[in-house]
């Protein structure tokens, strides 16, 4: 016989397949869940540990269990922006400007972007958002020259489409993937648990004359977000 938190995820995990849980919607207290499947609630939260790690629910701090969305995608090939992603996944992106400002750029962004250490850029903290539920806390660094001219709410919101307005074009991007866990202050930005597993991503993107025009550090929720390869 399967051991008790084996039976209620499946449980759990049947009736969110039948749609009696939808997606997003919040689960009832553990304590609750407990009591109905009478069971001690530290083999009910074995169960939901279980399909929090498997991406079907997802904690938030402060607000109690999710069924969780389908994750976002990416294809790693090209240059494409979080905004673009997002809307071709069918979800409304959106996003929380933490910080912006001008200022001299480290060691590393001058090497990455290609700049002089007394060239100023723009450095924004942002957490985006699909259908309002953070999937990325970010910094983005980008040579002032290049937005000098344009409006702070064009750069934070559609920073790819204003350029491409602007008649730029944009190339490709060279990116990094590694893990990692997150910290008390990413942890608090995402709203999931100290040490929960995160993809880490940095990105250079180019124009398409090979000219460097962001560098960009982001952490992902592991469970929220997905890349994937597609070769030609």
């Amino acid at each position: 016989m399967l051991p008790a938190y084996i039976q209620i995820h499946d449980q759990i995990k049947k009736e969110i397949d039948e749609e009696v849980w939808k997606i997003g919607q919040r689960l009832p207290s553990e304590r609750d869940l407990a009591e109905h499947f009478e069971v001690s609630r530290m083999t009910l939260r074995q169960a939901i540990t279980l399909l929090v790690e498997e991406g079907v629910l997802e904690r938030r701090v402060g607000s109690g269990t999710f069924v969780a969305s389908t994750r976002v995608q990416e294809k790693m090939r090209g240059t494409t922006s979080f905004t673009e992603i997002i809307k071709t996944q069918g979800k409304e992106p959106s996003s929380q400007l933490i910080s912006y400002r001008r200022t001299l750029p480290s060691k590393k962004e001058v090497e990455q972007l290609g700049i002089l250490p007394s060239d100023n850029i723009i450095r924004m903290e942002r957490v985006r958002y699909a259908d309002k539920v953070p999937v990325v806390y970010e910094v983005a660094s980008v040579p002032e020259k290049f937005i000098k001219n344009f409006k702070k709410e064009e750069v934070t919101s559609h920073f790819f489409q204003t350029l491409q307005e602007h008649g730029y074009k944009i190339g490709k991007s060279q990116q990094t993937i590694y893990a990692r866990l997150a910290n008390e202050k990413i942890a608090a930005y995402l709203e999931i648990p100290r040490g929960h597993a995160i993809l880490g991503l940095t990105q250079i993107s180019y124009f398409d004359d090979g000219t460097a025009f962001e560098y960009v550090k982001s952490q992902y929720v592991g469970d929220r977000f997905e890349f994937y390869l597609e070769n030609n």
